[in-house]
């Protein structure tokens, strides 16, 4: 006997479910991650308070441990490993997110964490971009509005509460053209990632893990290979293992990363990039009360 068809109530529920999930997951998962990262980034460890500034091996780190990850769960699925999708497609996803991830690690050095985040709530925006030349999408006024209205609301939420900064690298440096030009970097490859990786998606019926696996190997190869020619790979090495709480919370920052890449994945391919952009524009608010806890935490 066929199973009932599921009623259109049924549907709109269990879509209701899954972006529940979805939003939870990033929510948790990525406030967590921020504060980590603002952690390892900027705050001295051991007695000679000495700052971790390799954050390319931290991006290494994230992509090893997802990449491992991804593979284990494709196996245990019984899965093929085989890219169902051009390598190299995988491969410009991958460049963009480091490059996405680099320049985030990298502002932190030159824009305070407030400046940071208010940047982030304009994600919406160069995804909308992005998706009218990549997906070939067209937006209506209203959708620019919306976009428009989320950010702002967000800005001006962030504005209020901001407060003291701390930066290891003086506070003279703050919101200087380089550290502006890294957070248009940031919010340029970051909106072409998420919509490609929603190209990809849709273009070939792609599984998740299937996408992570590729797109963080390839990840892991090009950022490991940029350890080397900067000559940062056994610096990194050293400075983790003369202080085991870094070691710990890079860790702790790779297990995090790794199942927030699951939610983002999954979140992409079942509603887009521009609701993942949505999504990611008001976690600025959790994020910027997550840096004001760091600060009463750590000074």
């Amino acid at each position: 006997m066929a199973e009932p068809l599921p009623t259109e109530d049924g549907v709109k529920e269990n879509k209701l479910w899954k972006g529940v999930f979805a939003v939870s997951g990033i929510l948790i998962t990525l406030v967590i991650y921020g504060v980590l990262q603002e952690k390892i980034m900027r705050v001295p460890y051991g007695v000679n308070k000495e700052y971790f500034k390799y954050s390319l091996f931290l991006v290494f780190c994230n992509r090893i441990t997802t990449s491992a990850v991804s593979a284990g769960s494709l196996v245990a699925s019984k899965k093929a490993l085989d890219p169902v999708a051009p390598v190299y497609k995988y491969c410009l996803v991958s460049v963009t997110n480091i490059l996405t991830t680099t320049c985030q690690y990298e502002a932190l050095k030159y824009v305070s964490f407030p400046v940071q985040t208010l940047a982030k709530c304009a994600k919406m925006i160069p995804v909308m971009i992005w998706g009218t030349f990549i997906m070939q999408k067209k937006y209506k006024g209203f959708d620019y509005l919306v976009a428009f209205l989320v950010t702002l609301g967000c800005s001006i939420f962030i504005l209020f509460p901001a407060g003291t900064d701390f930066s290891p690298y003086g506070k003279g440096r703050e919101n200087t053209v380089w550290g502006i030009s890294l957070m248009v970097g940031y919010l340029g490859f970051d909106g072409f990632t998420s919509t490609f990786q929603d190209k990809l998606f849709k273009g070939y019926d792609m599984e998740i893990h299937n996408q992570i696996f590729y797109t963080t190997l390839c990840s892991c190869v090009l950022s490991l290979t940029g350890l080397i020619f900067q000559g940062h790979l056994l610096l990194a090495v050293d400075f983790v293992y003369r202080h085991n709480d870094c070691f710990l919370d890079i860790v702790l920052l790779s297990t995090v990363a790794t199942a927030s890449q699951f939610f983002i994945s999954y979140t992409i391919r079942t509603f887009g990039a521009l609701t993942f952009a949505a999504i990611m524009t008001t976690r600025q608010v959790p994020s910027s009360l997550s840096f004001h806890f760091l600060l009463m935490l750590y000074f």
